[in-house]
């Protein structure tokens, strides 16, 4: 079959395709089109979904923000009447920035910032003595995606659970810190606060095994000198 016989067959193949496709087409135009605008209805609704969610989440980061401004306010002078933007005690201060965490949690629980907000309720819960409180949110900024949320909660909640005589809870939080760090909490802090429970409870060996175990892991980093002197204290 010389060149010029086969590119006339594939021309011919390629026209007959075409012609197919064209004569397939005009007999399901108004499925195409249909197919057509669903999926284009679609994309829209995707794309407002997202740019939706986009602005949900800059009003909950700035909602935070504002919480976290009031939060962070200075205390007025003992004796000094407390100005705009100061508080007289830092209970008063902490109460305030409850309320205000309190409300970016419930308006904006399922976003990241709702899980931040969780564990601050939480914390200023405790600050005002609200225990029971401050674990239930606690344990929902515990279940945050985010690990670093998840464990500034944890560590927070063996902290309670210490305070509360609840030592074997807060043994497992410190598990499970350990088993998964993050960059707000690294294994060794969790070690550490772990083995100074221990101690506490006058179980020496344990501690003194964790303590070596943080200093030949952290031989040149804080943890790991802390743990050294630990052992020499002991």
């Amino acid at each position: 079959m010389d060149t010029q016989t086969r590119h006339t067959l594939k021309s011919n193949s390629f026209a007959e395709a075409t012609a197919n496709g064209a004569h397939w087409l005009s007999g399901h135009r108004a499925g195409v089109l249909r197919w057509a605008i669903g999926a284009g209805i679609v994309l829209i609704i995707a794309i407002g979904a997202l740019i939706g969610w986009n602005l949900r989440a800059t009003a909950a980061n700035a909602a935070l923000g504002a919480a976290m401004d009031v939060y962070a306010a200075p205390l007025a002078e003992p004796g000094v009447p407390a100005t705009d933007g100061s508080y007289a005690t830092a209970a008063d201060r902490a109460r305030a920035a409850n309320q205000k965490f309190a409300a970016v949690a419930s308006q904006y629980g399922l976003l990241s910032a709702g899980k931040k907000a969780h564990y601050f309720v939480g914390i200023t819960d405790e600050e005002l003595g609200q225990n029971g409180s401050a674990e239930s949110e606690l344990k929902i900024a515990a279940g945050a995606f985010d690990s670093n949320v998840a464990n500034l909660a944890k560590l927070a909640l063996a902290g309670l659970y210490r305070q509360t005589s609840r030592d074997n809870d807060a043994i497992a939080q410190y598990n499970a810190i350990i088993a998964k760090p993050s960059q707000t909490v690294s294994a060794a802090v969790a070690q550490l606060n772990l083995a100074d429970l221990y101690a506490a409870g006058g179980k020496q060996d344990q501690a003194r095994a964790i303590w070596a175990k943080v200093k030949d892991a952290d031989k040149e980093g804080a943890a790991g000198s802390i743990a050294a002197e630990k052992l020499e204290a002991k």
